[in-house]
């Protein structure tokens, strides 16, 4: 297995860009800190706060940041119960990681391992070996997947150490390949409804003295891609998702912990020039590009042959003002994947990576046209994008 290495990195010219909290308080952090409380060999209580329990449930809402939870009490009144207050809670935000996007959070949870270890290091990011660009959420081209990800799970690790492990999803997810180097280990359900998700995985929960169980909804982020944050498709969906997170919770069984948490948060883009920048029809952010990956608000740029230095410095001139532009060697050297990058990662990321603090992006209108016409978008290290609820429920 390859070894982490590090690159001399040019000069960074940006330093400002917030750099999520790997090892403290990220993604990544969360299933090796509840494993660690298990005793399940080789796990790290990154997140020092949280009191172990014998019984483990971590339900992620996709699309849900900490600001979204923050801004809409009304619709979600049981998971604002969970924030922080003078009660005591102890409710707090981790940070997704970077890119904070779907296949990369999801690999940091199951894996518990930063994006510069596991691999998954963008939406669509270079194949190196065939020089295309992969998406990693419907994992096309097909490649191998435990070559492009090889390290095991943490709910392989627990399961080997005798914890009952499982997996409570749609039945879609079940033999995916991002399913398979992310979240395998122990047994998947596949359940259609959200209720009957909560209802199996407070049965699953209880199953064992020992027990690490995951679950999971997706339609909160499918709404604010169409429609918008704060839309009424949106709202509906926070509200049914609020209502599915006390249904689990008041069926926890003894010695048992709920964490909600989720991948990324979500930010609107309106639809205007200066918002939307389209790659496809600009000349200059074109010059010397061979590929475009990531996403809208977290490219990774691929130059032709002996171009990245000229691309870098056109790229900095031309969106410096709106976005975080750095090298592959100054984004690795400033931690933004993780405190270092396998050998076999190294590659897939950008010659150049820019991702957005203002509220814009660059879209593909024909590279890209689905993700170009989002009305939802994330990706990069802001806080209404990076920031994702930590929140903790006990019977």
């Amino acid at each position: 297995m390859a070894q982490p290495v590090w690159h001399d990195p040019e000069p960074l010219a940006l330093t400002t860009a917030p750099v999520p909290q790997y090892g403290t308080g990220s993604l990544a952090d969360l299933l090796p800190t509840l494993a660690a409380g298990m005793e399940v060999p080789g796990m790290t209580a990154g997140i020092a706060e949280l009191t172990p329990a014998d019984r483990n449930c971590v339900f992620l809402i996709d699309g849900l940041g900490w600001e979204q939870i923050k801004a809409h009490p009304a619709e979600a009144p049981y998971l604002h119960s969970l924030l922080p207050t003078s009660r005591g809670n102890t409710g707090r935000p981790l940070t997704a990681g970077f890119p904070a996007t779907t296949a990369t959070s999801l690999a940091s949870v199951g894996t518990g391992l930063p994006p510069g270890a596991h691999g998954l290091t963008g939406y669509t990011t270079l194949n190196p070996a065939t020089n295309e660009l992969m998406n990693q959420l419907r994992w096309k081209p097909w490649t191998d997947p435990h070559a492009w990800q090889p390290y095991p799970t943490v709910f392989e690790l627990a399961d080997a150490a005798g914890v009952h492990t499982a997996q409570v999803s749609s039945p879609d997810f079940r033999h995916t390949p991002l399913t398979k180097v992310a979240l395998s280990g122990g047994t998947f359900h596949g359940r259609l409804t959200g209720e009957d998700r909560m209802d199996l995985a407070a049965i699953q929960l209880g199953a064992a003295d020992r027990s690490l169980v995951y679950t999971y909804y997706s339609e909160v982020d499918g709404k604010g891609h169409r429609f918008g944050v704060g839309s009424d498709d949106w709202r509906g969906q926070l509200m049914y998702v609020d209502r599915l997170v006390q249904r689990l919770a008041d069926q926890l069984p003894p010695r048992s912990a709920l964490y909600v948490t989720a991948d990324h948060g979500m930010i609107d883009i309106p639809f205007d020039e200066e918002s939307r920048i389209d790659f496809d029809e600009d000349w200059e952010l074109g010059a010397g590009v061979a590929l475009l990956g990531g996403e809208g608000r977290a490219r990774h740029v691929y130059a032709v042959p002996g171009a990245a230095a000229d691309v870098l410095t056109v790229w900095r001139e031309v969106l410096g003002e709106q976005f975080w532009v750095a090298s592959r060697d100054e984004a690795i050297a400033a931690g933004w994947f993780g405190p270092s990058v396998d050998e076999r990662v190294y590659g897939r990321i950008g010659d150049v990576v820019a991702a957005a603090h203002a509220d814009v992006v660059i879209t593909a209108s024909r590279r890209e046209p689905h993700e170009s016409q989002m009305v939802g978008m994330h990706g990069s290290m802001t806080p209404v994008e990076q920031l994702v609820p930590l929140l903790e429920v006990r019977p």
